[in-house]
């Protein structure tokens, strides 16, 4: 389920709010099952939108961890590879 959104707590630099919007919007479309919403249910949809977002942003800015900060670039390196592996791309 929602492969496409990522783990975004503890990194440097910290994860930003368009990354945990972006998160929160693949969340609200795949439990909504809307791409975008019809004009009756895009109140509906952009409240939960909001409701997620604060809620993801609250849970990042309050996770703690004894682990060093993850690098962006290793980790997409990584990811890169694995996509690589599974994919059968080199």
């Amino acid at each position: 389920m929602c492969r496409n959104i990522k783990t975004l707590f503890n990194f440097d630099p910290p994860a930003t709010d368009d990354e945990i919007r972006a998160a929160s919007l693949q969340f609200v479309r795949k439990l909504s099952g809307f791409n975008a919403p019809s004009k009756v249910n895009e109140a509906a949809f952009n409240a939960a939108l909001e409701e997620v977002f604060a809620s993801a942003r609250r849970l990042i800015d309050t996770l703690e961890t004894n682990a060093p900060p993850r690098d962006r670039e290793i980790e997409a390196e990584k990811a890169r590879r694995r996509s690589a592996e599974r994919f059968g791309r080199a």
